[in-house]
């Protein structure tokens, strides 16, 4: 069976954000800038990469700025023009190609990812979809992680979940994978999966994160799939709704995920990737290198006063 080209992409934003208060208290997490770039768009940029046409984001109360931030913008992008500043211009109005469109659609209750792709149903029809989590900062070592996932679909079509090995101890924050490892090493026919296990009982540590390629037959599923773990709709249950009727594979990506609904893992993203920007990597380096730790009392040079001088300096 040929494999369907995905050419739709859900993004579930209305997550209250609370790990993050009181900065998300009027500004989406999604919004949270990662050197500079929004954590909602490094997602899309993904998704688009990976053959993405439309982004559907499922949103809720308070997340205006993520529909805003793929609008054209007029104004700032005729100051732009008028000073001068091409580059910025550029930035500003490439953030979403002319191919591409977005659709935002309100998820009324916080009933959980299942029922928030679910609301994208009279969007996604009876295609396959991504599901993208902006939480999920997943850096690909140059090639991004849906776009290894739509290969591997490609030559095994069916619901395809990103996995990765975590502490056993961990098992119970993600959905965890019973599967049959495939000859390559990073396929696995899905046979089980378990929401939030405690590791006694989990199946294994490969654990699912935030990329998913999904069929239709998924989407159908979530109609009476009910509550699962925490009282809400799994996706992970619906997903395991359809196993015995097609293949369901966990596919073990290359590279490295920062988890970015947590403070830690946002530190760590922004800190990897200002080690790779074209403009901060060498500088920035060179601070991260020379040991800077906040002085005991700032001197008023920026160059020399650690942490509270880079902090004004930006």
């Amino acid at each position: 069976m040929k494999a369907q080209r995905i050419r739709k992409a859900v993004f579930p934003v209305a997550g209250l954000g609370t790990r993050f208060l009181p900065a998300t208290k009027a500004s989406p997490k999604e919004m949270l800038p990662v050197v500079d770039k929004p954590l909602i768009q490094y997602a899309v940029e993904e998704a688009v990469a990976a053959g993405a046409e439309f982004l559907i984001f499922v949103t809720g109360r308070n997340k205006r700025a993520i529909e805003d931030h793929f609008d054209r913008a007029p104004e700032l992008e005729a100051t732009l023009e008028e000073r001068g500043k091409t580059e910025q211009l550029k930035l500003v109005q490439d953030i979403v190609p002319p191919h591409v469109a977005c659709i935002h659609i309100r998820q009324p209750e916080a009933l959980g990812l299942g029922h928030a792709v679910a609301c994208a149903e009279p969007v996604i029809g009876d295609e396959p979809f991504f599901v993208v989590l902006a939480d999920d900062l997943i850096d690909g070592n140059g090639r991004y992680c849906l776009k290894q996932m739509v290969d591997a679909y490609n030559e095994n079509p069916g619901s395809m979940l990103a996995v990765q090995r975590v502490n056993p101890a961990r098992t119970g924050s993600y959905g965890v994978l019973d599967a049959e490892a495939g000859d390559d090493g990073r396929l696995h026919r899905v046979r089980g999966m378990v929401e939030k296990p405690p590791p006694e009982k989990a199946p294994s540590n490969l654990a699912v994160v935030g990329r998913y390629i999904l069929t239709p037959a998924v989407l159908k599923r979530l109609h009476n799939v009910g509550r699962g773990a925490g009282g809400e709709i799994q996706l992970t249950d619906a997903i395991a709704g359809v196993i015995e009727d097609e293949s369901v594979f966990g596919y073990e990506f290359d590279g490295i995920r920062y988890d970015c609904g947590s403070k830690l893992g946002y530190l760590k993203a922004t800190v990897a990737l200002a080690l790779q920007h074209p403009e901060l990597a060498d500088s920035f380096g060179r601070w991260l290198d020379s040991g800077h730790r906040p002085p005991e009392s700032g001197n008023g040079d920026e160059a020399d006063a650690g942490i509270d001088g880079a902090r004004r300096a930006q």
